[in-house]
């Protein structure tokens, strides 16, 4: 029976780990429906790569830092367990790589290749699993440290923080070191549009990433006998608040729309593990709204060119994902209680400072040493061409 109980613990954590490497092909495709078709086949291609270079710099170095786990002996003593160390790796590695694919859709159309498959080793080997580390792994007695100030330790089941906050944080730095688009902003200060170039690969996008997010949450359990069936319906229900919040205050706009259920997911990821499934409504709502203002307000008022919102969905309501889980995972709003408003507030701070100290350090050290945009002829040609040397379309006689 104990060996039943590991092997189904394996399959278990597996198909977690599965359903989050299909979100990549979410990832990819938003982006794809989102850019302007002279840069779709990049957006594809940037996706795949860094997901490669992820596995090596989590392998190598990233899983150890975070954990203190490396695979650097037999396959003998990897297999202990039916292999469950390896799998839980594969698990934390697809978490770990959807930063880099967070990043990618804030940079899109003007970034170099070669120097984003840099910060992606560099932010997957050592940024992301330090925090990862600190709150996963509790390493050097920060949980502890915030248990002792504020009463309880910093609870975040899925990543709305650890993930999604440091991914959201990390590509503001880059959006910020790369600039605008040329020909975003005119000089008189007005916006040139750029509508999405697909609707249906924009939803197709979110709707893999959805269906996969189940995975992400739900697995999060990490053992058959830790799943949580609240978790996925509080899943549902903050991905349906983000769905109904981002079509008002989006006033039906389809990109809107399709990026509510992702920011109610993204809210949710924290809490989803504690919250009544009424809480994690409103979590979603105020996410889904959340995103529509910030979004509009970075691309109109700040002149901050995140082509697919990244700092607005996965920063910002990752952040406020955190620090609903302080508020509606309280027994007083009918949680289950063991967290507070301020151990969430103070883990949501800093996984925001290490966040974006980290995007500034990683692409403002590339930017001192290479170039890390497409120059103005190239990206006026596209990054498809220029980069890949390949149109999305391309006919051949």
């Amino acid at each position: 029976m104990e060996a039943f109980k590991t092997s189904t613990d394996v399959l278990f954590i597996l198909l977690g780990a599965i359903m989050v490497l299909a979100m990549h092909a979410g990832f990819a495709f938003l982006e794809v429906g989102t850019v302007r078709k002279k840069n779709q086949v990049n957006a594809l291609v940037k996706i795949m790569v860094d997901f490669a270079v992820s596995t090596i710099a989590y392998f190598f170095i990233g899983y150890s830092v975070a954990y203190g786990i490396d695979f650097l002996s037999g396959a003998k003593a990897l297999t202990a367990e039916s292999g469950y160390g390896l799998v839980k790796f594969f698990f934390l590695l697809t978490f770990a790589a959807a930063i880099p694919a967070i990043i990618s859709g804030g940079i899109a159309e003007r970034a170099k290749f070669n120097p984003q498959l840099a910060a992606t080793f560099v932010i997957v080997a050592l940024i992301y699993p330090f925090y990862e580390g600190l709150i996963w792994a509790e390493n050097y007695g920060v949980q502890n440290w915030i248990k002792a100030i504020f009463g309880a330790k910093f609870h975040d089941f899925a990543g709305s923080v650890v993930v999604h906050a440091m991914g959201g944080w990390l590509a503001l730095g880059a959006v910020v070191m790369l600039g605008a688009r040329y020909g975003r902003y005119t000089k008189d200060g007005k916006i040139s549009a750029h509508p999405p170039s697909s609707i249906p690969f924009l939803a197709l996008g979110a709707w893999i990433l959805t269906v996969g997010w189940f995975g992400f949450n739900v697995m999060s359990a990490q053992k058959v006998g830790d799943i949580s069936g609240l978790v996925a319906v509080n899943s549902l229900m903050a991905m349906v608040g983000g769905v109904l919040a981002a079509l008002v205050t989006g006033k039906n706009d389809p990109g809107f729309v399709h990026n509510g259920p992702l920011a109610g997911l993204v809210a949710v990821c924290a809490g989803s593990d504690l919250m009544h499934p009424i809480g994690a409504l409103i979590t979603g709502a105020v996410a889904g709204g959340l995103f529509v203002w910030t979004f509009t307000l970075c691309q109109n008022k700040w002149k901050i060119d995140d082509v697919l919102g990244v700092w607005p969905l996965h920063g910002l309501c990752g952040a406020w994902g955190g620090i609903a889980a302080g508020i509606f995972g309280s027994t007083a709003l009918g949680g289950l209680g063991g967290v507070t408003f301020m151990a969430q507030l103070a883990g949501t701070l800093m996984g925001i400072s290490i966040a974006l100290a980290g995007g500034f350090a990683v692409y403002g050290g590339l930017k001192a040493v290479m170039a890390i945009r497409l120059d103005q002829e190239e990206e006026y040609q596209g990054a498809d061409l220029s980069i890949h040397k390949i149109e999305s379309e391309s006919v051949i006689d």
